[in-house]
């Protein structure tokens, strides 16, 4: 019994000598918390989207003590704009609220499929297959991709193509990163032109694969008062800092693949028909 004491009491010694260590060490060695840097931490929503172009919400806070501007966290909108500047006693700046658009029209009634696809429902799996089971190589593949990812229910499928409410979305872009065929684009929350194709064949052939597909006529860009509109490799392009969405291309557009939507105010949306 005497030699089971002796190792016990030497272990227990061993064990209550390395843990003072340890906690001396933690309080010498210990890297001072910047106090700045967890009080703008708090204002972030959290949501570690990386929308304001850092890894997550702890590093934008980093960054902003160190002088980084307070405007960048789209999902915190204005708001979160007011806090953190409140912390760091500087003016606030407005933040630009974005909200996700799918570039993409080609729902069940406008394409169909080519293939049967019996792999993991998922449209960066689908995609290795030969582009995706729809005729349309381009289009949205509609297994939920952006879905599972985005934080507030925001993103559905429906009709086979995936829709954004910009009542809910809150301008994250991770339903953007997550899309394999980079359908879904963020743009300011106002009235805006948007080319709801992605198909970049011939009009012809592009024709064939869906009723809704830009066909590269050129009619939009013939129309367009403002050059805002070209063609580029067979699609439609805007360039945003030209157009005033007056919705002339819209009009003139055969095969209506491009809508004027109205997303202005805080996320507001009015209902399209067919959109």
């Amino acid at each position: 019994m005497t030699d089971i004491f002796i190792a016990v009491s030497v272990v227990a010694a061993v064990g209550l000598f390395c843990g003072i260590l340890i906690a001396v060490a933690s309080k010498v060695m210990a890297v001072k918390e910047d106090e700045t840097v967890n009080r703008l931490r708090e204002c972030l929503p959290g949501a570690n989207c990386g929308a304001c172009g850092y890894t997550g919400c702890d590093g934008y806070a980093k960054a902003m003590a160190e002088g980084e501007k307070t405007n960048l966290c789209i999902p915190g909108a204005s708001i979160t704009a007011q806090k953190l500047a409140a912390v760091l006693g500087v003016e606030s700046e407005s933040v630009v609220e974005m909200v996700a658009v799918v570039g993409c029209n080609g729902h069940c009634e406008a394409t169909g499929i080519k293939q049967k696809y019996m792999g993991m429902s998922s449209c960066a799996a689908a995609a290795l297959l030969y582009g995706g089971t729809g005729k349309c190589t381009h289009g949205c593949l509609g297994y939920g991709d952006c879905v599972s990812v985005c934080p507030n229910d925001a993103v559905c499928i429906r009709d086979g193509v995936a829709r954004i409410s910009p009542n809910h979305c809150v301008g994250c872009g991770m339903c953007a990163a997550a899309c394999p065929k980079h359908l879904i684009t963020l743009v300011p929350d106002i009235r805006r032109t948007i080319i709801l194709c992605n198909n970049r064949d011939k009009g012809a052939v592009a024709r064939k694969k869906c009723t809704n597909a830009c066909i590269g006529c050129k009619k939009c860009e013939k129309n367009c008062e403002n050059d805002a509109i070209h063609v580029i490799n067979d699609l439609a392009v805007i360039d945003f800092e030209k157009c005033v969405d007056c919705g002339k291309c819209s009009e003139v557009c055969p095969v209506g693949c491009i809508h004027v939507l109205d997303l202005t105010g805080e996320h507001a949306y009015v209902e399209h028909a067919d959109i």
